[in-house]
């Protein structure tokens, strides 16, 4: 959603997460926005390639 405006940007990720919601489906989301990283239920944070501790919302 980096590329598109901010109007549409939060569209298409509400959408994506009312999709995960109805359908039970697992949601695999790389972000640097940390608003939109904060609205999973699970964060695991890559440094320097390496998967660090998951983080907590």
């Amino acid at each position: 959603t980096g590329n598109l405006d901010s109007h549409t940007g939060e569209r298409i990720s509400d959408l994506l997460f009312e999709l995960n919601k109805e359908s039970g489906t697992t949601l695999v989301l790389v972000t640097h926005d940390e608003r939109l990283a904060h609205r999973c239920r699970r964060l695991i944070r890559l440094e320097a390639g390496l998967m660090v501790a998951p983080l907590e919302p």
